[in-house]
């Protein structure tokens, strides 16, 4: 699975390296789209756009994809913005299935992977004091996530088997 913010270039490199990967946009980044473009429509301090925003969001959290793209329909030709981000979800609507991921028990937002790379890997290597080598970073890395994930065994293991290694 690939959670992304749905920048092409970012679908691509995800294709090369993990043909066989769940593509799917983040949906925080979808939820702050869908919340800019009702401020380029509606004006940033409107009430509008607050209410016309949350509406867009529950119905990308229900699937409603098709009801996103009439509400912005009528502001396409006037509004960029609004041209932009019907574009945005028609080119992407494969990868915004969230009712269909979340029943396969898929992650729809990141999230919970960045805290738990803040948690886990951020609080270790910022420490006061602490200089590393991209090499030492990445052996304590390996090394924390092992640990975390209760396969410190396995990973000592592996490095004694010297086929696995």
């Amino acid at each position: 699975m690939k959670r992304a913010d749905g920048a092409p270039w970012i679908w691509n490199i995800t294709q090369d390296l993990l043909p066989g990967a769940t593509q799917i946009v983040d949906r925080f980044h979808v939820k702050q789209t869908l919340h800019r473009t009702a401020q380029a429509i509606f004006g940033s301090s409107g009430e509008q756009a607050k209410q016309w925003g949350t509406a867009r969001c529950a119905e990308l959290d229900d699937g409603g994809l098709s009801a996103i793209a009439g509400a912005l329909r009528p502001h396409a030709a006037k509004c960029a913005d609004a041209a932009r981000c019907r574009l945005y979800i028609f080119r992407n609507r494969h990868r915004m299935r969230y009712p269909q991921f979340h029943k396969q028990g898929l992650c729809t937002s990141s999230g919970v992977l960045e805290t738990g790379c803040k948690l886990a890997i951020g609080t270790r290597l910022k420490r006061s004091g602490m200089h590393w080598t991209l090499a030492g970073a990445n052996k304590i890395i390996a090394l924390r996530c092992c640990s975390l994930s209760g396969r410190f065994e396995d990973f000592w293991e592996r490095r004694n088997d010297p086929i696995a290694a």
